[in-house]
Parts: structure tokens; sequence; C-alpha cells
């Protein structure tokens, strides 16, 4: 089933590549892209694994209610009612949730035995008495409903088209990372982000909430972290921090929509802000001013006291008790000021904390290089000009069983400029224009190093914020690229960016209606 599925994702791909070039007489400049007449079905971003049409599709109107199946899942229920309210927005009608599955609508089902979906795929039947979303599982509804929402018009009532898709995710880890730490950004900003997303199934958010600038998250047996060292920022601004109580509903908020939150705590580097606002935390016990600048290395957590370990162990206790999900990512990258040694000495200890609370290690993949504990994942940012001996360090981790989630800086990092006119962003990794971003294969990226297809758990995009202060700069950013990252993670591949860049244009209206900041690449066709 997975080779059918394989290949008939190829053919979807292949059969949605249509020719850019101008017809004759065309005014268009040289070296423009045209936009193609896609059907309903090609236009779909992520690209499922299969999807044909067939027959009179569904007429979304007026008379339109979404039934949740029999027996009364309260989740499923959840489920219908988000897609009410998602649907509501756009097409202005009420949309009524009812229970059961009789009659005309969108059926949301959940059938354990429904094959060739896996624990997150779905199966989405249209004809003309109704549309049917099939799954094991309630996060499985949740994705076949944001298919839904993209087979219909981005404004207005429409018809469905008739068909059927069928669909499961490539990787289970499709995440999307953001700095809070460099520049603050409140609760309800973030939210937003989850919501963009998530609507092209995007299931992880990882929120980088501590680094030398900043403490963004309030710790009850230390609250000087976030009321002091949470009152800066690069530049100098005021920062900011969110309470326990804003982080659980903003992890309640992402759960909704089946995404995971997965809290860093950085250590033992990227710690100024700690180490300025409790002097008991260095080793010589005074505390450095708090830090407003973008260099990195020059922090650390002091190895050899006690104090430090009771430190990570209230601060990472607290946050897994507030975090439902399984992992607790502890940083671990550019530790410049703490020897190899006490590096490695120190990972132990909090790879221990963080079992001890129920929760796996996940760290950035300098942890190859110490002594990962079992079952930790490792996270790796490296790019082409990455040591091979770094690379080598990760594939023998991998080969020991480490899972590995593939965040490379020269693919995968949106603060990289997009080319040398992009106003914000960083280039130490090279320029990520929209084709370099999505156009390689995350399951043989490493290949060449020794790293097994088996070993990636998934993929993910970083947001590091030394330059992006608002909103509109940090979807800018992410925006088109990071729907590059959500179509690496679901679609059974190979990328296919002479497809994918047509499907990218398509998405343009619903972006501008959804009032998103993004980069017009001059390589994709937006008509």
């Amino acid at each position: 089933m997975r080779v059918l599925r394989r290949t008939l994702g190829t053919l979807l791909f292949l059969g949605a590549a249509v020719s850019c070039a101008p017809a004759p007489g065309d005014d268009a400049r040289p070296g423009t892209v045209r936009p193609a007449v896609l059907a309903p079905y090609e236009r779909l971003l992520p690209a499922p694994a299969s999807a044909r049409a067939e027959g009179a599709g569904y007429l979304f109107g007026a008379g339109t209610v979404i039934r949740t199946g029999p027996g009364g899942d309260e989740e499923v229920r959840g489920v219908g009612e988000l897609l009410a309210e998602q649907l509501r927005a756009s097409s202005g009608l009420p949309l009524p949730v009812v229970g059961g599955s009789e009659g005309d609508g969108v059926r949301l089902l959940l059938d354990e035995g429904a094959e060739g979906v896996g624990e997150e795929g779905y199966r989405l039947h249209s004809d003309p008495r109704g549309v049917t979303l099939t799954a094991r599982t309630p996060a499985g509804l949740f994705h076949a409903g944001q298919s839904l929402r993209q087979l219909l018009p981005v404004t207005g009532p429409g018809t469905v088209p008739g068909g059927e898709i069928t669909d499961a995710p490539r990787f289970a880890y499709r995440g999307a990372m953001l700095d809070i730490a460099r520049h603050y950004f409140t609760v309800e900003q973030v939210k937003r982000y989850v919501d963009q997303i998530s609507a092209y199934k995007v299931n992880t958010l990882h929120l980088h909430l501590t680094d030398d600038q900043g403490w963004r998250i309030a710790v009850d047996g230390w609250p000087r972290l976030a009321e002091y060292g949470g009152g800066s920022e690069v530049g100098g601004g005021p920062g900011g921090y969110w309470t326990k109580d804003q982080y659980r509903d903003l992890v309640a908020y992402a759960g909704r929509r089946y995404v995971d939150v997965v809290p860093e705590i950085d250590m033992p580097g990227h710690v100024n802000a700690a180490l300025a606002s409790y002097a008991e935390l260095n080793c010589d016990g005074k505390a450095p001013e708090r830090y407003t600048g973008t260099k990195v290395g020059f922090s650390s957590l002091c190895v050899g006291k006690e104090r430090t370990y009771e430190f990570i162990d209230e601060v990472l206790g607290e946050l897994a008790e507030i975090t439902p999900g399984r992992y607790l990512h502890i940083g671990g990258d550019e530790a410049h000021s703490t020897p190899a040694a006490d590096y490695a000495a120190f990972m132990d200890r909090a790879q221990e904390v963080v079992g001890r609370h129920g929760k796996t290690v996940v760290a950035w993949h300098q942890l190859a290089a110490a002594r990962p504990s079992q079952g930790a994942v490792l996270q790796y940012w490296g790019h082409d000009r990455t040591p091979a001996a770094e690379k080598a360090a990760v594939a023998a981790a991998a080969k020991a069983g480490h899972p590995l989630i593939l965040s490379p800086a020269d693919r995968l990092y949106l603060d990289m400029k997009y080319d040398t006119t992009t106003k914000q962003g960083l280039a130490w990794a090279g320029y990520v224009p929209v084709k370099r971003a999505y156009d390689w294969n995350p399951g043989t990226y490493l290949a060449a190093s020794g790293v097994p297809q088996s070993a990636v758990l998934g993929v993910e995009a970083p947001l590091w914020t030394e330059t992006i202060a608002t909103r509109p700069d940090l979807e800018f950013m992410a925006f088109p690229r990071i729907l590059g990252l959500a179509e690496l993670g679901w679609s059974p591949g190979p990328a296919n960016w002479p497809s994918y860049r047509q499907r990218l244009a398509v998405q343009a209206p619903r972006l501008d209606a959804q009032d998103t900041t993004y980069y017009r690449s001059p390589d994709v066709p937006w008509g």
C-alpha cells in the first residue's frame, strides 16, 4: 500500500507539472513564468498521496450541515466545530454542526480500519450528496478538513468537485520553530502563526523560549527569570514574557489544531538572560548585565555548581508539567564557552532531568559529539559547509538509534535572506530562495554521510528573530517558504518544482484574504 501511495503521488505531481512558456505573441517579460490552469485536485498543497476527480460534486450552500458521526465522540465534535468556524469565515454560510451521519452535507467519520491513511491521514470523497471525511483518528479528520478548505473558493459558497483523495504523511514530524527570545512575540501573534501553519498540515510548533537576550516564560520557583530576564531583547526593546496560564492557553489552542508544542530552554550556552537574573548561577557569583546584541557563544551555566542542576530541574519540571507533548528541547548548540568535557557532563545530567520528568530529549545536533541518552532526538541545523567530522558524529548517532529532525540552515532557516535585496534576515548560511527551500530530499539529504532514511523523523523550519521584530516581518520571511516545508514533510515525493510552483501560486488569493505578508518570488507564476 505504501508503494501504491507513493506511485499515485508521483503521478499527481507529474500531472500537475504544466508548461510555463509564454504563448506566441505573449508580451511577458523574458524570464517570467505564467500561471497554469489547474484542476481543483491538482491545486492542493501539500500534494496528496493520491487524488482523482470523478463525477459531479457537492454544492456547498445555505443548507449545508456538518455531521460529526454516530456515537457522540467529543473530540470529533470539536473537529467539526472548528471546521465549521473556519468555513463560515470564508463562505459566509451558517453551517450548523450536528451529530449522526445520515443525510447530505459534510460527514466526519472515524474508522479505525481505514486503509492507506495511517494515524494522521484521511480519505475525502465528494459526490452530489455530500463530502465524506474518513480517518482513523481525529487528527486525520482535521487534516481532511484543511484539504476541503482548499477545494472550496477562497470566499463565498461553491462546489466541492466530485472525486476522492486518499492521503497520509511521509514524515511523522513536520515542524516550524519560532524564536521569541531574541525579539518578543505575544501569544496572540503566535496563535496566528499556528492557524497559518496548521492549515497546511504542519503538526509541531517548536518555541525557542530563552536565550542571551531574553527569558520568555514564567517559572514560579525562579520569578526573576521572567520579571528581569524577560525585560530585554535585541536592540534594547522592552521585551516581555508569557505567564504560565498564557502558555497553557497557547498549548491548548495549538492542540485543538493538532499542533504539538515543543518548548526549548537552551543550555548550557545562550543563557545570559538567566545569568543576569540570578547571580548564584554564575561561577563567580556576579550577575552580568542584560544583553541586547546578537553575538553567540559567550555565555555558559556553571557546570561545577550543584545549584545549576537544582535550577534546571525546577525549570524543566515546571515546564514539563504544563506541556502535554512528549518532547522537551534543551538546546545544546554553540556552547563555545563550555569546555567539551564539561559540556558532555552537563548534558548527561540535563538529559537525566528531562527523562525524570517523563519527557523525551530533543537537542541540537551538537549533542552527537557528547553522549546522547537513549531515545534522544537530534535536530540537525548544518549546511553544505558543515565539517565532515560533525556530520559523521550525527550519522553515528543516527545509526545508534537516535531519530533526526532535519533543519539544514541553507534550506530551511527562514531567517536567511531570499536574495541580496531582502531587507530582513541574515545570510551566513547563504541565500535561500523559494526554490532552494523546497527542491531537495530529506530522506537522502545526509545519505552521503551515512545517515539512513529510516533515521529521519521529519523536518522543521526555524525562524530566528535577531532581525525580525514585527508580525509582517515574521510572515514575509516565513511565507511562502514554510509551505515548501509543509509539502516536504507531508507529500510522498519526490519534490517536483514545476508542479509545486504552480500549486504555490494558487495559494496567493488565500494568503491575500488572510492578510498574510509574503514574498512574491519571481520564480513563481503568481498571475
